[in-house]
């Protein structure tokens, strides 16, 4: 299955690589043939605007998310409470109590973003007093991944599986390590993206 991902997530690479060379080629061809509202990556401009934004380009919200997203993915699956909301292991007691545990604090948690949100004059709400767009909804994806982390932790910690800060750590950066072959086609697509707008916009 990883193979497969990995295989794919390489081709999707390639492609995007391949569609990106064709849409410098295809630029300088519709510059030089005067099209209105085209900006050619091969003219002065357009190799500035390369270099200069590569770094704004990549620094995104869908980074951000990507990466919390992956800490707290992997750190669930490295928490192993997968397995028993798989069916794949049996319930003993001291899962049993981790689970509550983690419930628990998961439930502590969901309570003051609730109390964060939705009381009156919160402070994660906007200006006028809505939740879309304000703070709240701007870090959405940050909220929901940290919940996760949560209840990862207190179980693991919990259940055995992590006892120390160093197991913890390394359950954070499982879930990057592993979806690193996503980071890569992500810089590959963000460029193709930019340069698109670069190019029509």
């Amino acid at each position: 299955m990883t193979s497969k991902y990995h295989q794919r997530l390489g081709w999707l690479c390639l492609v995007t690589f391949i569609a990106e060379t064709l849409l410098v080629i295809l630029s300088w061809l519709l510059s030089a043939m005067r099209v209105e509202g085209v900006r050619s990556l091969l003219s002065s401009e357009g190799i500035r605007w390369f270099f200069s934004s590569f770094n704004d380009l990549i620094a995104s919200p869908v980074l951000v998310g990507l990466l919390v997203l992956m800490c707290a993915l992997g750190c669930l699956q490295k928490s192993r409470v997968t397995t028993i909301f798989g069916g794949k292991k049996s319930i003993n007691f001291r899962d049993r109590l981790a689970l509550y545990v983690a419930l628990a604090f998961l439930l502590i948690y969901v309570v003051i973003i609730i109390l964060l949100t939705l009381m009156p004059h919160a402070i994660l709400l906007s200006a006028t007093g809505h939740l879309f767009p304000s703070a709240f909804s701007r870090s959405l994806v940050p909220i929901i991944a940290f919940g996760i982390c949560i209840f990862s932790v207190a179980f693991g910690l919990m259940a055995g599986v992590m006892q120390n800060l160093s197991d913890i750590l390394q359950a954070l950066s499982f879930g990057i390590a592993k979806g690193a072959p996503l980071l890569v086609f992500y810089l590959f697509a963000v460029q193709l993206v930019g340069c698109l707008r670069f190019v029509f916009g």
